[in-house]
């Protein structure tokens, strides 16, 4: 019987969804959290594992090297960049990640973010319960601009699966989609139009980001794109912290060249508290749970065990590095 080892479990598996479909392909340990700094505890805890699944520890090549039964590496999250993919090929390890299980929940998340911005649901609530509204000397009141969406114009970077819920959620409420992809598709095509990205800078109310991190898009948002965009845009991030300079876009919160922001992450997570967007005006900060709804994390759950089962099987799926 093979042994599994789970380095850090608890963000997917709270206590609400069960582990029982790994169990069944092996002897199980799971850790809620591992020190994601301390090397020598990730090796002893995967120990004389053939298996391991890790979210947010790191795998190391001189982790992969010490764990010498090591043969399989699942990812519990779509990201794998804090493996060593070339260490692990090297030993041929394959490394299967989770790519499409919460393409419904990030937009829907992206869309929620957009909604609140437009009209503070949340903090309106609260003034009701605080009593405002029965002091109130009119019928109705708002601490907020409110903002229809019908007819405006949300540009979408990145117009992949997540991008594209997305876009077929703006769609629904009346908003003209366009996007920026390099790889651009009629399944796209369908929902918006495809757009030169200066073109989605000049013309969007609202710039979804649901691209993925790459060097050529670390840093979209910035101080001299920013300044291509309409005087009161408002930005959502639910996609990677470092897609966006955060000084660069406190700043443009600041001034009112940026209306509002909505963000899900953050460059460094979870968040120092030196950020500045933490001070930066109009600024919904989450912390990173675009992806956690119920449903969302047993597809995860499901697709992580899946990938194990086949390659215990003798056929290897969602493989990233071989």
């Amino acid at each position: 019987m093979k042994k599994i080892v789970v380095l850090d479990g608890y963000t997917l598996n709270p206590g609400d969804l069960s582990w029982s479909g790994l169990e069944k392909l092996g002897s199980v340990t799971i850790y809620d959290r591992t020190p994601v700094s301390d090397e020598a505890e990730i090796i002893k805890r995967i120990g004389d594992a053939e298996i391991v699944y890790t979210n947010k520890t790191p795998l190391s090549a001189s982790v992969i090297t010490a764990c010498k039964n090591l043969e399989f590496i699942g990812v519990l999250a779509t990201g794998y960049n804090l493996i060593d993919t070339a260490a692990a090929k090297a030993r041929n390890i394959p490394i299967c990640n989770v790519p499409t299980y919460g393409s419904a929940a990030v937009g829907q998340f992206a869309i929620a973010m957009l909604l609140e911005i437009c009209h503070h649901v949340a903090a309106h609530s609260q003034a009701v319960h605080e009593g405002r509204w029965e002091k109130n000397d009119d019928w109705c009141f708002w601490d907020y601009p409110l903002i229809e969406l019908a007819d405006k114009t949300i540009g979408i970077i990145g117009f992949g699966r997540i991008g594209q819920n997305t876009g077929v959620i703006a769609k629904a409420m009346g908003m003209r989609v366009v996007a920026y992809d390099a790889h651009e598709n009629d399944a796209g095509r369908a929902i918006g139009e495809y757009i030169s990205l200066d073109e989605l800078f000049a013309q969007s109310d609202v710039i979804a980001l649901h691209c993925p991190l790459f060097p050529e898009t670390q840093g979209i948002v910035r101080r001299e794109n920013i300044e291509k965009m309409k005087d009161g845009v408002i930005i959502l991030n639910n996609s990677r912290g470092p897609l966006v300079v955060e000084q660069d876009l406190a700043d443009a919160l600041n001034s009112g060249k940026v209306y509002a922001a909505g963000l899900d992450v953050v460059s460094s997570e979870p968040i120092k508290g030196d950020n500045p967007l933490l001070t930066a005006k109009n600024c919904i900060i989450t912390p990173h749970i675009s992806w956690a709804p119920k449903e969302s994390r047993q597809r995860l759950m499901d697709i992580a065990v899946n990938n194990l089962k086949e390659y215990l099987d003798g056929k290897t799926v969602n493989a990233v590095n071989l």
